[in-house]
């Protein structure tokens, strides 16, 4: 059955959809002139910057206002330097070196390549403060454990890019740092008081707003304290009561991906989360990676159904809707110089140091491998673009043998070189066992956490692994 061709476009004016490819496909062009808010760019969609560019200039020609949004964390999450990684540091080596001012070029850096691009909406920066060392989505995308520092970072990372016209977006909230599962694969909990909220994850999301931030992103998380069962996307305490009148939020509130399963799980379909997510008090609908024509038209009409059936009040579409038009009005990239420059010494000040790098000489270098998290996807990192002569072996921990390694190495030194390898199964045995055979050398590239490996020489942490953070391990390797 046809549904109301004005609803139709009223919740198409809530949607951020996407689509798969280097070119918008007919119907992702058509959506725009039928009243969508806007797509989301993925690594998928990115050759290099002429293609870029021409996609977006088609995407344009459909409509001049729409919203075109992209995940630009610089770091580890980056889709404009998905083949290569990013030429800037992440978020916790620019909480490590802990110069907002810094933080604020780096970020009006990344602003203006995504204005030279006519890319309008930046989903970042992450201010979650990340309080857990097993946090598998968060981690290095966080400017650290201190509410204030994440706090002063955050304000300066928004400042940065909406100085050249490019909306930032302050995620996840009410806050996904204390988490221990993913929200791409499931509903994490965070079982803390409301008050322990608002003096841990809550400060970096007022920060942002006293700065001026134009969006703030939900998280798919439980905190039973103020969502009770649903997930903070779904929750009118979280997104009303607390983000809106307690915080004083005033512009556009955007969904994490429906497509994910603390969403989907919860609501059942993608379609129903759209319903309940507006309903909840969020503005515009981030559908997720997978899109295509028959999921958006299948979500508007899960909107104009709530609409009619009660579920949905017509105001709240017409309130979001509103807010949407006022961001898109507002944004207006500003071209500008690129600075990718300014990574490179910003990730060596990050870098740290415990023990001894003396006489490492031309070791083995052993990159342990991992699978990304969804958040971060396969992106190149190690040190290996980095250096030129020096033997390097890729491998996961179960796919190596410590008397192997020894032998192999000889009378070298072993680097081993990882992410999060205090929680990589079969990471911590393997580099104790070579360290009590041979000398060696762990460079961490992802969160800091206190394990220290047994009898090692030297733990040297980088606070990320972006191609800045690679190139700045090597530096500080062999000077």
């Amino acid at each position: 059955m046809a549904i109301d061709a004005g609803l139709r476009r009223l919740a198409l004016r809530t949607l951020l959809a996407s689509f798969p490819g280097p070119s918008a496909p007919d119907w992702a062009t058509d959506l725009i002139s039928d009243g969508l808010a806007g797509h989301v760019l993925f690594g998928f969609n990115v050759v290099d910057h002429p293609q870029l560019a021409a996609l977006t200039a088609g995407l344009r020609a459909a409509r001049a206002d729409v919203l075109i949004g992209i995940d630009e964390e610089g770091g580890d999450v980056t889709r404009l330097a998905h083949a290569g990684g990013s030429p800037y540091p992440g978020n916790a080596a620019l909480g490590m070196v802990d110069d907002t001012d810094l933080t604020r070029r780096i970020y009006r850096a990344i602003g203006a390549e995504l204005a030279s691009l006519s890319i309008d909406l930046d989903i970042a920066p992450d201010v979650d403060v990340n309080t857990d060392d097993d946090n598998p989505v968060i981690g290095t995308r966080s400017f650290g454990a201190d509410p204030a520092r994440v706090a002063a970072h955050a304000a300066a990372a928004v400042t940065g890019l909406q100085e050249v016209g490019v909306a930032a977006c302050a995620k996840h909230f009410p806050g996904h740092g204390a988490t221990v599962t993913d929200s791409h694969l499931e509903l994490p909990v965070v079982d803390a008081p409301v008050g322990v909220l608002r003096t841990r994850e809550l400060p970096p999301f007022v920060a942002a707003v006293s700065a001026g931030v134009r969006t703030i992103m939900t998280a798919h998380i439980r905190v039973p304290a103020l969502t009770g069962a649903l997930p903070a996307t779904f929750s009118q305490p979280a997104l009303v009561d607390l983000l809106r009148r307690e915080i004083g939020f005033a512009g556009v509130v955007i969904s994490d991906a429906l497509e994910m399963r603390g969403s989907v799980d919860y609501a059942g379909s993608i379609p129903q989360a759209a319903a309940l997510a507006l309903a909840a008090g969020c503005d515009l609908l981030c559908i997720g990676a997978r899109v295509d024509l028959d999921l958006v038209e299948g979500v508007a009409a899960e909107i104009v159904t709530a609409i009619g059936d009660g579920r949905l009040p017509l105001t709240r579409v017409e309130e979001a809707a509103e807010r949407v038009a006022a961001l898109a009005a507002w944004a207006r990239p500003v071209p500008g110089s690129v600075d990718p420059d300014i990574g490179y010494p910003a990730a060596l000040g990050a870098v740290r140091v415990e023990g001894s790098l003396d006489g490492l000489g031309a070791p083995l270098v052993v990159q342990l491998e991992a699978a990304s998290s969804a958040a971060i996807g396969h992106v190149p990192w190690g040190l290996g673009p980095h250096l030129d002569s020096t033997e390097q072996i890729r491998a996961t921990p179960a796919q190596c043998d410590a008397v192997s390694l020894t032998r192999r190495a000889g009378d070298r030194s072993i680097v081993f070189v990882g992410r999060n390898l205090h929680r990589l199964p079969g990471a911590p045995a393997l580099i104790e066992s070579v360290a009590a055979m041979a000398p060696v050398i762990v460079v961490e590239m992802g969160w800091p956490s206190k394990w220290r490996p047994r009898s090692a020489r030297a733990f040297v942490t980088t606070h990320g692994a972006s191609r800045a953070n690679g190139r700045a391990a090597a530096r500080t390797l062999f000077p």
